[in-house]
């Protein structure tokens, strides 16, 4: 026999719920947030312990009961959310580090190919320079003047 139920589970966007608890997380770790809830608590325990009988509503004799509940309640919210954030921001991390890594080979890879091409230049230009020399000396010998300053037309020994 098939049950069927007249309520479906709410569908929720993941990105979009991420994002959210990325806000929560960040805003409870602001000096904003640390500053209200010290001002709530405070507010709390001096009404609770100092007002008018009648209208407390957690008095101290039963030791702020609701207060500890509604607190335990929000720790309870706070820390999925806040690790939910971490593991995102881990994610993220390990995006960026891959792509640093790979990055960095291609620029390992480039600096050994320049590296290489380098060392072919040298090579080359030692070649030629030997090459050059040979040339040079087997050139017939200069006999005469070497240079004429075309200014004064006069020869330099």
């Amino acid at each position: 026999m098939e049950r069927r139920s007249g309520l479906s589970a709410p569908q929720l966007d993941p990105e979009l719920f991420g994002r959210w608890s990325e806000r929560f997380a960040r805003f409870m770790g602001t000096a904003t947030f640390i500053a209200a809830m010290t001002l709530f608590v405070a507010a709390w325990l001096v009404w609770n312990t100092w007002g008018p009988q009648q209208w407390q509503f957690d008095p101290r004799d039963l030791n702020y009961t609701l207060l500890t509940l509604i607190l335990s309640l929000q720790a309870s919210y706070a820390a999925p959310l806040i690790l939910l954030a971490q593991n995102r921001q881990a994610d993220r991390d390990r995006v960026s580090f891959e792509q640093d890594r790979q990055r960095a080979e291609r620029a390992l890879a480039d600096t050994e190919y320049l590296a290489r091409e380098i060392a072919a230049l040298r090579l080359a230009v030692t070649d030629l320079t030997g090459l050059v020399r040979e040339a040079v000396a087997e050139l017939p010998p200069v006999h005469g003047p070497r240079w004429v300053n075309p200014d004064h037309g006069d020869a330099d020994a």
